[in-house]
């Protein structure tokens, strides 16, 4: 019994995630001049009946990458196969994936900078001419083996762009950076997530949420899900104001969506590197985070935001951090 409880709420929270997710363009809210440009495409490959090129989608986490691929092979209609870098670790494991597509399908590959170099190799042919050249045995019993496969499209998403080799870069047809959203489009991000979850929210509490988010949809249908948890115990299920207010203080996020951990980064800067300049390794070993989460999930929303700069001899600290955090700040010579 306690089994299919498990299976039963796993069950529901895929499907929750899911229905968040647009399933066409149309319903996909924000990235204009992507959607705009995909839409070309998508229709041009079905005049002629031809796959699509392949796709590389790059930018910070949460913006929507795993869901315009999906809405992509919705566009097409075919079959889309998940899988990331990380999971492929042999050639046999991409030949395992690849020579399960039908023809035209959607070959998703996440996390695509973390491709072994190897493996991207094999993957050069697989781009450009839809065939597979694997070398099987060792030393003088090793010999190649070519096998043809159907016309697919490959759609790569990274968060760290500049880690991808130039050869694969180069064999995307369509390079495409998804942006943070604005603040109008998170409000509709909030207000469908609301109709999705079928909760009543006042507009106030859409603009706080939008607020918050960082520019991230992720991240709002995350801080959404955490306020509707307030709304039902403490209230009557409506998101109002008052509640969001609460259940966001709770989180410690304050009014510009800064977390107890961008405090930590800004902190470690100003106080115990004198607002720097300091190495990104100095601060993630201060803060006790990885320097990847540092680089990918947190500094990029505070360089855009204007709390940190980068510089040749490290991160430093703008005024705008300083005040931030109430600290007086000093003009200094790395200021322009």
């Amino acid at each position: 019994m306690d089994k299919e409880r498990i299976i039963t709420a796993m069950s529901i929270k895929e499907d929750e995630e899911q229905s968040l997710r647009p399933q066409t363009l149309s319903q996909y809210i924000g990235q204009d001049d992507i959607k705009e440009m995909l839409s070309v495409y998508i229709q041009a490959a079905l005049k002629r009946e031809e796959a699509l090129d392949h796709i590389l989608l790059y930018g910070p986490p949460g913006l929507g990458k795993t869901t315009l691929a999906q809405i992509i092979a919705n566009e097409l209609g075919v079959q889309m196969r998940v899988t990331s870098g990380p999971a492929i670790e042999r050639s046999g494991d991409l030949a395992a994936v690849l020579s399960s597509l039908s023809p035209g399908d959607v070959l998703f590959i996440d996390e695509i900078h973390r491709l072994p170099r190897f493996v991207e190799e094999v993957l050069y042919a697989a781009m450009e001419d839809y065939v597979l050249d694997i070398v099987i045995g060792k030393d003088q019993e090793s010999r190649s083996i070519r096998i043809n496969l159907p016309p697919f499209t490959l759609i790569g998403a990274t968060t760290r762009f500049g880690d991808l080799s130039a050869p694969l870069r180069e064999r995307f047809g369509v390079v495409m950076r998804l942006n943070y959203y604005d603040l109008v489009d998170l409000q509709q991000i909030v207000r469908r997530t609301a109709r999705v979850y079928e909760n009543e929210i006042e507009e106030h509490a859409v603009d706080a949420l939008a607020k918050r988010s960082r520019g991230t949809p992720r991240i709002a249908n995350r801080l959404f899900r955490r306020v509707r948890d307030f709304a039902e115990i403490i209230g009557d299920g409506v998101i109002t104001y008052e509640v969001t207010k609460l259940a966001l203080g709770k989180l410690g996020i304050d009014k510009n969506g800064l977390d107890s951990t961008d405090y930590r980064y800004l902190k470690s800067i100003i106080e115990t590197f004198g607002g720097g300049p300091v190495g990104l390794e100095t601060i993630a070993a201060t803060i006790s985070e990885e320097v990847t989460t540092v680089e990918d999930v947190y500094e990029p929303y505070l360089l855009q935001e204007g709390y940190i700069k980068r510089t040749p001899r490290g991160r430093v600290a703008t005024e705008k951090a300083y005040e931030t955090l109430g600290i007086k700040y000093y003009k200094g010579l790395l200021d322009v």
